[in-house]
């Protein structure tokens, strides 16, 4: 026998309930409407065991949000043709409710026992699907995956409480609007997103937004993992808990950063960025050249990172099923607000496809299930085909993209790393050419540390360029001085 939540259920051993307190709860809801917003947050429809109760909790909640007053009376005329109501004696059951009612103070532990009830029901269910699913042995069903989609239910069980998703109301979809646009106006420079640490970058993304897929692709040497990980560490490094607009506590500046290194190893990701903090030449650190100044810098750098909540898994190859199963671990035990993956390639599909377009397009399509599922920023670093160095304007564009259409087509935001510096240096005409070595040396003093991020596709904003410095000896990118700017602090 099974209730309607699909969850099997014997005579001998009933489901987890306490239907006085529902009807208490509902009754205190009747008598005073204040009491609804006292447990709104905390208690849905789908949370009350019996259906009816579900029913009344749902009309009476809609009459509320909408400012008109819910009671035994104003109810009775949309709940008359309940059969499940008639069953319980009809409109006089809303009577014995509000009879029933408890006091405005005892409401909360009411809600609270009631969402608690709930979560003990769905984790029930659970229980039975994973025991009906292992029990059921097939070639196709690999043991790893019903593990990975057993934590995935326990994790949005965690965060949400509930299982399953389902439609919204628009008056729901549209308060969190006003909210996330409420935080931006309210917030340091007004951005609706996580700032990126680099305020010309920020001003055309407006942050890093929450459910995001942002593509960061690039040639070899270009800079792109240098970037991703100057971001990461600008926004751990600025990371503060506080109380959010909402009266929650949680993040309010910067963020917790996952940071997915399938290419280099956590040591290697870590030197770096302590090079770009302590201003050393990475290549100074490699061969052990450094001054002893140098060297001061670097240990002091260190410790004052020791604290940043920046956390790296350099595992390679890793399925797409087990780098979301990897996040949702982290977001529970450590908290998660940005994730990082350098890079989109080096991950695995969950199982092999017929052709590596396919392949992609389960990864990019796994990426942004990612994003919507933990509501964070996924900013993923993809590789571009050699089909840029054929030719002369060496400016990726969308088409560039390897496996591009998937990727194109998934991500809300695609930019582009590019560094005519790099190609310029490699084009240095021979000595003897001083005409031709004239128009070099023009064209290297108006790259040199010169870097462009290209947007080549934006969801919610412009299109475009955006122009950083960037300094080749430190791998670090930050905002342009602009020749209007240079010698300002000369005037003051």
């Amino acid at each position: 026998m099974a209730d309607g939540s699909g969850i099997k259920q014997d005579d001998h051993s009933p489901l987890p309930h306490n239907v006085e307190a529902e009807q208490a709860l509902l009754g205190a809801i009747l008598v005073n409407n204040d009491v609804f917003d006292k447990v709104n947050a905390l208690v849905q429809a789908e949370h009350f065991f019996d259906p009816v109760h579900r029913r009344i909790f749902e009309v009476a909640a809609t009459r509320i949000q909408k400012n008109t007053l819910a009671s035994p009376v104003t109810l009775k005329a949309f709940l008359d043709d309940d059969e499940g109501l008639k069953a319980l004696g009809g409109p006089s059951y809303l009577v014995r409710l509000a009879d029933a009612a408890i006091s405005i103070f005892a409401a909360r532990d009411y809600a609270q026992m009631i969402y608690d009830l709930a979560i003990r029901r769905q984790l029930i269910g659970i229980g039975e699907e994973i025991t009906d699913n292992a029990q059921r042995v097939d070639v196709a069903d690999d043991p790893k995956d019903q593990i990975v989609q057993a934590e995935q239910r326990l994790y949005q069980l965690a965060e949400q409480g509930r299982v399953e998703g389902g439609f919204q109301t628009f008056l729901r979809a549209l308060t969190n609007a006003v909210q996330v646009a409420s935080a931006a106006y309210h917030r340091d420079g007004g951005l609706a997103g996580i700032s990126t640490g680099i305020h010309d970058l920020d001003k055309t993304l407006g942050g890093l937004h929450n459910s995001d897929l942002l593509i960061l692709a690039g040639r070899p040497s270009m800079g792109k993992t240098a970037l991703a990980t100057n971001v990461a560490f600008n926004i751990a490094r600025a990371w503060k808990q506080g109380k959010k607009p909402d009266g929650t506590t949680g993040t309010i500046n910067g963020g917790a950063v996952g940071f997915f290194s399938l290419e280099m190893s956590a040591e290697q990701l870590a030197t770096r960025i302590l090079a770009q903090e302590a201003q050393v030449s990475s290549h100074k650190l490699r061969e052990g050249s450094l001054t002893e100044d140098e060297f001061r810098r670097f240990v002091e750098a260190s410790k004052a990172l020791q604290s940043v909540p920046l956390y790296i898994d350099d595992t390679p190859a890793v399925p797409i099923s087990q780098l979301a199963a990897r996040a949702r671990r982290l977001k529970r035990q450590h908290g998660l607000d940005v994730l990082f993956i350098d890079y989109l390639q080096l991950v695995r599909p969950a199982s092999a496809k017929d052709s590596r377009v396919n392949e992609v397009s389960e990864i990019t399509q796994g990426l942004k299930a990612i994003a919507k599922e933990l509501d964070i920023p996924v900013i993923a670093l993809s590789q571009l085909s050699r089909q840029v160095e054929s030719r002369e304007d060496k400016r990726p564009q969308l088409s560039d993209l390897r496996e591009s259409g998937s990727i194109e087509q998934d991500a809300d935001a695609v930019m582009f790393v590019y560094r005519e510096e790099y190609y310029a240096e490699r084009e240095k005409p021979s000595e003897d050419k001083l005409e031709a070595m004239d128009a070099w040396q023009q064209r290297m003093d108006r790259c040199a540390g010169k870097a462009e991020v290209i947007i080549g596709k934006q969801r919610h904003g412009p299109v475009g360029s955006v122009e950083l410095g960037f300094e080749g000896q430190f791998t670090k990118f930050s905002d342009l001085v602009k020749p209007y700017q240079s010698g300002a602090e000369d005037r003051f």
